[in-house]
């Protein structure tokens, strides 16, 4: 075992710590890599509260990591030492059911392993994120990532990016459609930027008029404030797409009305609680109500090189480790434009 430090959450009603605890030894298959910048996700929060219950404790967050390739092992092929490299959500999976075998890790027949708050293949080991400043993962679920790129403003890709990216691709979102993007947070101004980039028009969803200068100025062509309702209204039965990113209750029923005919309403981010949905609203115009779940490897890989080539990076607020537990106050308050990334020099 190796040694390692970062901040940990040891039980839901605490803040963040300094923690030390120790990584597996850097087996044939895997790749040792230190930790340069890891994104701050809604999901950590939400886990190191347990609002979605299961959080294991103690629990280091963090799955958007961005790192320099210190040490591999002995069968390794795909990565070398000084090469930089993302992991993601996941950092392993069964590798054989049908998903799998089709690069569709993260829906794992037998549930894919969770690069934090999880369990190893072993069922045994628990898992733990990239508020720390090394980690050791199988080398097939590291990724290349270019030199191009401001590699902080990178981080969010691998949760943020790929969580947008992969539904747009998987619904052919392009040239010709008009696609809603419902919330202008970490994953909202994601979905902003690659719908503009395979050529939808794109509206922004926002009850926050102050959030329209940022919307058009990251490219959406329009902007609808969902509060008013003579503005709401008018935009019925408008859009193809609906990409829904909000992880607070609100009313689907509602917005299913802003759909064109056959349209659909497409929802990566997760509310706490239940919702409730009025089937009418589905029944009237054949649409329809779906979800996203990240990516698989292939196309997380797909989604980087997608973004090396066209300069895209999330929009991010660089912070100390020490003000995590700042920084989670402040995205409770929707205050970060938009994404927080955690510069592992300062642990």
């Amino acid at each position: 075992m190796t040694k390692a430090k970062g901040y940990a959450a040891q039980n839901a009603k605490d803040d963040l710590t300094p923690w030390s605890f120790e990584r597996r030894e850097v087996g044939p298959h895997d790749v040792q890599f230190d930790i340069l910048f890891c994104g701050v996700c809604h999901s950590d929060l939400h886990q190191v509260r347990n609002e979605w219950g299961g959080s294991i404790f103690p629990m280091v967050p963090g799955h958007e990591l961005v790192g320099r390739v210190t040490k591999v092992g002995e069968h390794v092929t795909k990565h070398k030492a000084g090469d930089l490299i993302g992991v993601g959500c996941m950092v392993d999976s069964c590798r054989t059911c049908n998903n799998c075998k089709e690069g569709l890790e993260q829906f794992c027949a037998e549930g894919c392993t969770m690069t934090y708050n999880g369990y190893e293949r072993d069922k045994k080991t628990l898992t733990y994120g990239g508020y720390s400043n090394a980690t050791v993962v199988n080398e097939d679920f590291v990724l290349r990532v270019s030199e191009k790129l401001n590699l902080a403003a990178v981080a969010p890709l691998l949760c943020a990016g790929i969580t947008t990216y992969s539904p747009l691709r998987h619904w052919k979102v392009g040239k010709g459609h008009k696609l809603g993007v419902l919330g202008l947070g970490g994953l909202g101004h994601m979905a902003v930027k690659f719908g503009v980039a395979f050529g939808a028009e794109v509206t922004v969803l926002s009850s926050s008029p102050s959030k329209k200068e940022d919307a058009l100025k990251l490219g959406a062509h329009k902007f609808l404030v969902t509060s008013d309702k003579e503005q709401f209204q008018a935009a019925a039965g408008s859009f193809d797409f609906i990409l829904d990113t909000v992880s607070a209750e609100h009313n689907y029923s509602q917005y299913m009305t802003l759909l064109a005919t056959n349209g659909v309403h497409i929802c990566v981010g997760a509310p706490p609680t239940p919702s409730e949905i009025f089937s009418f609203s589905l029944i009237m115009g054949r649409k329809s109500l779906a979800g996203s779940l990240i990516g698989g490897i292939p196309e997380t890989q797909e989604m980087l090189d997608f973004c090396a080539e066209h300069n895209i990076v999330s929009e991010i607020e660089l912070i100390d480790i020490k003000d995590i537990n700042k920084a989670y106050e402040r995205m409770l308050k929707s205050d970060v434009r938009y994404r927080f990334v955690i510069d592992l020099a300062t642990l």
